[in-house]
């Protein structure tokens, strides 16, 4: 018996079209049968639902332009007819959903953050399915997290879940580009993501969607980094999401990393956009990894961006790396002024005193 699980399944515009024009909703009601069925597992189960541009334009009956007001108007259409279809497809099962638009802004706000977590978990608690979909219609470039691959990283730190099924139309992750390369083979398991594997992601496979593998792959890194199993498969595939439950699994699976335990360490996980990044030596990044230091000036060797006290930023290596992100105690015109300063002459570099870290470790979450 497979204890109880929070199960996060996105399904991407390719897989609910079947890469046509309009929604396949046979289709549809097969994957609602699936979620229904972990439900009556003893999981629970959370949607990250495209397709609100595709529902709109199968109601618009007519031509439309790709520009981002004609997408967000579909949008809007289609919003309301995509969670409609949801409510009576999963109604055929006894089950309720709710539905939860987010931004860029819901995550990158803590008390947002907080209240987005708590209405999730009511959700939950009251054995509803959250269908969520990022508010198209009204988000701009500045607040969109861009894409449902990524939304869909970020809806699982919120829900402390235990897997992210990202559903697409190809089988998983592979050695080259299947469509291109016959030879190509599929990789079943991935323990690290680094630079040669991104060069393997391309870009979106379908005019119909935002995202293409390179999205999946930056949405399982955020994801395992918070301690959630990921999963790339077909979504088209026979039984795929109960599959996905399985020892043998389709897809590509990514195995999850040790999850900080910290609320507020998983919210820089997921939430906001860095605005800047401080340059660490050698000697800082030993102490950040390995004794579980703060970040003093001493360690610092540059600081780039435009940044304040209080915001977000990367610590990078000399390789551009970044291995660690935060919330900085000083602006990077500070930072400049105390790097590689030791900390008893920080008061006197800045002419004020505000402390001896740039970041401390309560306020920073490695990678």
């Amino acid at each position: 018996m497979q204890r109880e699980q929070v199960i996060v399944v996105k399904l991407g515009t390719s897989v609910l079209t079947g890469g046509t024009d309009k929604l396949d909703k046979a289709h549809m009601v097969e994957l609602v049968r699936q979620c229904c069925e972990l439900k009556k597992q003893g999981h629970r189960v959370i949607v990250v639902s495209s397709g609100a541009v595709a529902a709109g334009r199968e109601q618009l009956l007519k031509p439309c332009g790709t520009s981002l007001v004609d997408k967000q108007m579909l949008a809007a259409i289609g919003q309301g007819q995509l969670i409609h279809i949801w409510q009576s497809l999963f109604a055929l099962y006894g089950v309720n959903v709710g539905q939860m638009l987010l931004t860029r802004a819901d995550v990158d706000d803590r008390e947002r953050y907080l209240n987005a977590r708590d209405t999730l978990t009511a959700l939950l608690s009251y054995d509803v399915v959250p269908i969520i979909n990022e508010n198209d219609a009204v988000a701009t470039s500045e607040i969109k997290v861009g894409d449902n691959d990524n939304l869909s990283a970020l809806v699982a730190i919120l829900a402390n879940a235990d897997k992210l099924l990202l559903l697409t139309d190809q089988d998983g992750l592979f050695t080259s580009d299947p469509r291109i390369n016959a030879d190509a083979k599929l990789i079943d398991e991935v323990a690290h993501i680094n630079d040669e594997l991104r060069l393997l992601a391309g870009g979106s496979g379908t005019h119909l969607g935002t995202g293409g593998m390179a999205t999946k792959l930056q949405a399982a890194d955020v994801a395992r980094r918070a301690g959630v199993e990921v999963i790339i498969a077909k979504g088209a595939g026979s039984n795929v999401i109960l599959k996905c439950m399985s020892e043998k699994l389709p897809g590509t699976r990514f195995l999850k990393l040790t999850a900080p335990k910290d609320g507020r360490k998983k919210w820089l996980l997921a939430g906001p956009k860095s605005n800047g990044q401080i340059a660490i030596d050698a000697g800082a990044i030993s102490a950040l990894q390995n004794n579980g230091a703060s970040l003093l000036a001493k360690g610092v060797t540059n600081a780039f961006g435009d940044f304040e006290r209080g915001d977000l930023i990367d610590l990078i290596d000399t390789n551009n790396q970044v291995i660690a992100r935060g919330l900085t105690r000083f602006s990077r015109s500070e930072v400049n002024k105390i790097k590689g300063a030791h900390s008893n002459n920080i008061a006197q570099l800045l002419s004020y005193d505000a402390g001896s870290e740039v970041l401390h470790r309560d306020d920073l979450v490695l990678l």
